[in-house]
């Protein structure tokens, strides 16, 4: 485990827009390209980084601390998410993604970290809750993709 670098740019891609074209863990409809990803990596770093998993020497997993809101109330919220490769799912990669970023968020003395996640997740929501996290809403079909509506459980832990 360890913080992003530009060199991991690619590697991140690759996992996400296999998200992107093939589950609702994103609610992105569009794949990421290159330059996308180059302002992507830009944004997480400093108090909203992006961690990566390593195994045998390539990035299977990622996950980022974002900006909750624009509003400067907000500043003391971040959001997560996290991305595993299907291949290694279930290893516990997930959990010492989650784990850092909350660190990290508690580090950079932030309050709370919010995660939005799509309510047919089921393993990221149970993730989240082995972290701590607790679900403090629903909001019922917010979202369409692959022809269906999303709901998205809304889940929270206090620092």
């Amino acid at each position: 485990m360890r913080l992003a670098m530009p060199g991991d740019a690619e590697s991140i891609r690759r996992i996400y827009n296999a998200e992107v074209t093939g589950s609702t863990a994103t609610f992105d409809i569009e794949p990421r390209d290159a330059e996308a990803q180059r302002d992507w990596m830009e944004r997480h770093q400093g108090a909203h980084p992006a961690v990566v998993a390593v195994a045998s020497g390539r990035v299977v997993g990622f996950g980022s601390l974002s900006r909750y809101r624009d509003r400067p109330a907000y500043a003391t919220t971040v959001e997560d998410s996290v991305y595993v490769e299907r291949q290694v799912r279930s290893g516990g990669i997930g959990g010492m993604l989650l784990g850092q970023l909350v660190t990290l968020a508690r580090d950079h003395g932030f309050h709370t970290v919010v995660a939005r996640i799509g309510s047919s997740n089921e393993a990221s929501v149970r993730l989240h809750a082995s972290c701590g996290f607790e679900v403090v809403g629903i909001e019922r079909e917010v979202g369409r993709k692959f022809g269906q509506w999303l709901d998205v459980t809304i889940m929270q832990l206090i620092l």
